[in-house]
C-alpha cells in the first residue's frame, strides 16, 4: 500500500545490485512513494547485477560511480541534480566490502590493504559523500541521508572480522556530520543497524545460516527483512521523521536489546544434551 510519503521528493541511492539488496527494496518502495531517484553503484558491479531492469522499472537513469573516488562522486551528486530537476531530499548509502572477510582472514591476522580499502570503501566513501554534498549545497533544508550499518559496530561477532570497524566509523561519521549538516542546513543524518540479511553480499559470508539461525531464535520479533528494512528507511526519508538524526537506529526484531531467549537457549542445552550423550 502506498501513503505518497516521498512525493515530490529527489534522491540518489546507492548500491542496489540485484533483487536481493535492500538498496534494490529501497528503490522499489520510493517509487511507490512517489520519488524520484538516481541509482548509482561501481562500473564492476553494475556489470555483475541487473539494475537496469531496476532502472526500467523504477523510471530512474543510472550514474556509474566508485564511491571513493572524490570525482565520481562529484560528478554523481551534479549529474542526479540534472537529470532530477533540483536539489536532492534523500541519499541511500548502503556500501559495504570486506575482502578480509571473503577471503576468511582472521581479525588477528587480517591484510593491511584490504583493511585499507574495506574502511575506505564500507566508511569514509560516506564522510566523502557528505563533504562534498555540502560543499555543493547539493541537499534541501530537512533533507534525510542514511546508511546502513550492524550492531557489529558495538557488539563482537564471530567472523564479522574488519567490517566490524567500518561500522563503528560509520555510525561516528554520521554523528559528527549530522551535528555539523544539521546546524547548518537542517539535514538529517543516521543509519540503521540491520538484521542480518541474506542479500548477495551477505549470503557470501562464511557462516551467515548459523548466524541468521540464531538471531531468528534470539529476536522477539525475529529477523527483519531486505523489505521491512526498506520501509524503515522510506519513513527515514519521509517529513514524517524531520526531527530524527545523529541516530543509530536498530531495526533487528529486538535482537540488539537481548541477552539470551529461551529459543536461544532452548538449542543451546540441546547442544549440551547431545555433548554428554556422546560422550557415554
Amino acid at each position: 500500500m502506498s501513503y505518497n510519503l516521498l512525493k515530490g521528493k529527489r534522491g540518489i541511492i546507492f548500491g542496489a545490485l540485484n533483487e536481493k539488496s535492500i538498496a534494490w527494496k529501497v528503490a522499489e518502495q520510493a517509487h511507490e512513494e512517489g520519488a524520484v531517484f538516481t541509482l548509482t553503484n561501481t562500473p564492476i558491479a553494475l556489470r555483475y547485477g541487473n539494475i537496469n531492469d531496476l532502472a526500467t522499472a523504477t523510471n530512474s537513469q543510472v550514474i556509474p560511480a566508485d564511491a571513493t573516488s572524490i570525482e565520481d562522486l562529484s560528478m554523481l551528486l551534479d549529474k542526479s541534480q540534472q537529470i532530477l530537476g533540483g536539489k536532492i531530499d534523500f541519499i541511500l548509502h548502503s556500501i559495504g566490502m570486506s575482502m578480509n572477510v571473503r577471503k576468511g582472514l582472521k581479525y588477528d591476522n587480517i591484510n593491511y590493504d584490504f583493511y585499507h580499502k574495506t574502511i575506505d570503501i564500507s566508511a569514509i566513501s560516506f564522510h566523502k559523500l557528505l563533504q562534498l554534498a555540502r560543499e555543493k549545497d547539493a541537499i534541501n533544508e530537512w533533507g534525510s541521508v542514511v546508511a546502513l550499518s550492524y550492531v557489529a559496530a558495538q557488539r563482537t561477532l564471530y567472523r564479522y572480522n574488519d567490517m566490524a570497524d567500518a561500522k563503528a566509523m560509520l555510525e561516528s561519521i554520521a554523528r559528527s556530520f549530522g551535528y555539523i549538516y544539521g546546524r547548518d542546513k537542517k539535514v538529517r543524518i543516521n543509519t540503521i543497524s540491520q538484521s542480518p540479511t541474506m542479500t548477495t553480499a551477505g549470503s557470501g559470508v562464511k557462516g551467515i545460516d548459523g548466524l541468521m539461525d540464531f538471531t531468528e531464535r534470539m529476536s522477539p520479533l525475529g529477523n527483519a527483512t531486505a523489505e521491512e528494512c526498506a520501509g524503515y528507511c522510506i519513513t527515514l526519508f519521509s517529513d514524517l521523521t524531520k526531527k530524527v538524526t545523529m541516530q543509530n537506529l536498530f531495526h533487528d526484531g529486538g535482537f540488539s536489546s537481548m541477552g539470551m531467549s529461551y529459543n536461544a537457549m532452548s538449542q543451546y542445552t540441546k547442544g549440551l544434551n547431545a555433548e554428554v550423550g556422546d560422550d557415554e
